[in-house]
């Protein structure tokens, strides 16, 4: 079997010596090709090329989400075609990790190794659905490109805080959940719309849901971790359904204390509720609009301010080994 490894060499839990590792146990197991990211989109330039390969059969991602999300990205740059496109594998690298977990890998890069071997010499895979957003025809925000998404994307609150997050990491801090709680605690200090949301959510033939604060999209289960603790913002989302979208029409100290609570305790059965929770499930195709700029993140990467994007839920859309 001929595999594409696509390292990134700033992933924040792995060393260089540990990497050598990893790529000296994957290449005993098959003919490997490893090439280390030397730029912002380069794995995602590496997925391109691996889709449009006529031998490569698997592509491994060494890294965090972020990494994961490029690979993806570059894979399905011709759109999904699970029985043709080389399978994904993913070695955990991040600090959180979450696409990896997700499917049940474990968080340590070496021990996910060792299950990504076993995957492999017994042909254990999984097809799984992912996400799409695009700019929404009509909108100045028409022309933006179409991106896939692994596990999540955010439009208002969440997304600001990972803007704050990117900030914070650019100056030199290291990316810790400590850190994104203390940018949780400062967006919302700083939220202007926190009593009266921007947000609407069309789909179709269903009336709208309009006035939301955030609104986060899931393709699957958890959420996101704090350390080792799970985090159920849609519990019911899965990776072989459509989108599921959690939002809130109130961001009060009240409500927020409320809701937080419900997130840190939240389980495979139990999510956020309450009089300005909206949870909404299995959604194949809808649109936010927003009525000025909001941040907009997928995967954990802040891609700016957007007024419109349209989601699609895309089921079998890749293969991952598992």
């Amino acid at each position: 079997m001929r595999a594409l490894l696509v390292v990134n060499p700033a992933a924040t839990t792995t060393s260089a010596r540990t990497r050598d590792v990893l790529i000296h146990a994957l290449a005993s197991e098959m003919k490997l090709e490893a090439v280390t990211t030397e730029y912002r989109g380069h794995a995602r330039d590496l997925g391109r090329r691996a889709a449009d390969s006529d031998d490569i059969e698997l592509v491994v991602a060494l890294g965090g989400d972020g990494t994961v999300n490029e690979v993806v990205n570059g894979l399905l740059h011709n759109g999904p075609d699970p029985d043709r496109l080389p399978r994904l594998a993913v070695v955990p690298g991040g600090s959180t990790n979450v696409f990896a977990r997700a499917l049940g890998l474990p968080n340590d890069a070496v021990e996910a190794t060792g299950a990504i071997l076993d995957a492999l010499a017994l042909r254990s895979e999984r097809t799984v659905g992912l996400g799409l957003a695009a700019g929404t025809p009509g909108t100045e925000d028409e022309s933006v490109p179409s991106r896939w998404f692994t596990f999540c994307a955010g439009f208002g609150f969440d997304a600001g805080v990972i803007g704050r997050v990117e900030q914070q990491r650019e100056r030199g801090k290291r990316s810790t959940h400590a850190l994104y709680v203390r940018q949780v605690v400062r967006q919302f200090l700083e939220e202007p719309h926190r009593r009266g949301g921007l947000i609407t959510l069309e789909r179709p033939g269903e009336d709208p849901v309009k006035d939301l604060v955030l609104s986060i999209i899931c393709n699957t289960a958890p959420w996101t971790y704090l350390g080792n603790r799970p985090v159920y913002a849609s519990p019911a989302a899965s990776f072989d359904l459509a989108l599921d979208v959690l939002g809130l029409s109130r961001m009060s100290t009240p409500a927020v204390a409320r809701y937080a609570t419900q997130l840190l305790t939240s389980t495979p059965d139990r999510g956020p509720r309450g009089r300005h929770a909206v949870s909404l499930h299995d959604l194949t195709d809808f649109t936010l609009h927003s009525k000025a700029p909001l941040p907009f993140q997928m995967d954990g990467d802040h891609l700016g301010l957007r007024t419109s994007v349209t989601f699609t839920g895309v089921r079998r859309a890749l293969r991952v080994i598992v």
